[in-house]
């Protein structure tokens, strides 16, 4: 009796809290809501394959007061969801990925649908974004760690590029009539766009024509270009990239400020994540007393993000068997700590970021029944 009394002392405090936290929060329009979430995070970091954004959107108008902040988006989360009055559900991993092609009662994701349109919740995934980040999932894995300088493994490509096209043509012209002929027929054909200036080659006056096209464009330019064999054998042709973005990709290649053995790495790893056991594999040749001064890491499933990285130590949550032995034959160490407990403890930091971002306007909560459904027995 006397312990069930010291149990329920809490309750009402905790009822208040809320209460205090909610007055002091307005409301967000969901399309506000998203244009803000972006603005965080864009979705143009996320991976080609990757299933992100609004996965399911209430009919509008659709207000959002409590955006509910889980990993994993199970039935049980969604029912912890919907008794704490969400009308957003932010899950990092999508729970809708495979198309489907009905939405009935028969599969837990079906019903996740249904559950989410009855009762007007909407549900967000960032995954890979959020990966990517600067501010993301992997550079908190990374703190783990201890003092250390970090960048992506491999670095994500701008949206767009600098400059119009995806082509760059490049020739000489000697006369002015040719010049005017020239530029005069280019400029008629659409998506290019043209600048020149000039240049000298073997003690010759010359223009130098540069051209930006799309790639149906190219087609028509080198077509014309063809007509003229002086222009067209000293023709350069450039395929434009979009510039790499130097803090934003996948993965991190961290250096620790100063070496530490791998023994006590671990005991900073579980520490971070707040773990009794992680897995490891040694690399051939190495102890636990071996230092470590460079980890490669991928919070998630690591095995395409980490392959072929130098490094002293792969960290990440799961890997396969083979791609285990391989970075072991290579003297690189490997922990894994099972896949969401690498991604879970972000939510913590990304619902103090948030509240920041959004102003406070929302009341932001993280799930309490979300967890791996992995367990060391």
């Amino acid at each position: 009796m006397l312990s069930s009394r010291v149990h329920l002392v809490p309750t009402p405090v905790r009822l208040v809290h809320s209460l205090i936290r909610d007055s002091s929060h307005s409301c967000m329009d969901l399309k506000a809501l998203l244009s803000s979430l972006n603005d965080f995070a864009s979705l143009s970091f996320a991976e080609s394959w990757d299933n992100v954004g609004l996965l399911v959107e209430p009919s509008p108008p659709h207000t959002v007061n409590t955006l509910f902040l889980t990993n994993d988006l199970t039935e049980e989360v969604m029912e912890e969801a919907l008794q704490k009055k969400a009308d957003l559900i932010l899950s990092y991993h999508p729970p809708i990925f495979q198309p489907m092609k009905r939405i009935t009662w028969k599969t837990w994701k079906e019903r996740l649908v249904i559950r989410a349109l009855e009762n007007r919740v909407g549900i967000y995934s960032p995954h890979t974004a959020y990966d990517a980040a600067p501010q993301g999932v992997n550079s908190w894995l990374a703190k783990g760690l201890g003092v250390c300088t970090s960048r992506p493994i491999h670095p994500s490509k701008a949206p767009s590029c600098p400059t119009e096209g995806t082509h760059r043509v490049e020739f000489n012209v000697n006369h002015t009539q040719e010049l005017d002929k020239v530029i005069s027929a280019v400029k008629g054909i659409a998506d290019v766009s043209v600048t020149y200036f000039s240049a000298r080659t073997d003690d010759k006056e010359l223009t130098r024509i540069s051209l930006n096209c799309s790639q149906q464009a190219l087609m028509q330019v080198v077509a014309f270009l063809s007509q003229n064999r002086e222009f067209y054998q000293k023709t350069e042709i450039l395929s434009l990239e979009k510039p790499l973005l130097l803090y934003i990709g996948m993965g991190r290649l961290c250096t620790l400020e100063e070496s530490v053995s791998l023994a006590a790495l671990i005991e900073r790893i579980k520490r971070h994540l707040k773990l009794s056991h992680v897995r490891l594999a040694l690399g051939v040749g190495r102890t636990l007393e071996s230092q470590v001064k460079v980890v490669a890491l991928c919070a998630g499933s690591g095995s395409s993000v980490l392959q072929g990285t130098e490094a002293d130590l792969y960290l990440t949550g799961e890997m396969s068997h083979h791609d285990i032995l391989d970075a072991a034959s290579q003297g690189i160490s490997v922990i894994l700590c099972e896949h969401s407990n690498t991604e879970r403890g972000f939510l913590s930091d990304l619902r103090d970021m948030l509240g920041a971002h959004l102003e406070n306007k929302i009341n932001i909560i993280l799930s309490e029944t979300d967890r791996d459904p992995l367990h060391v027995v």
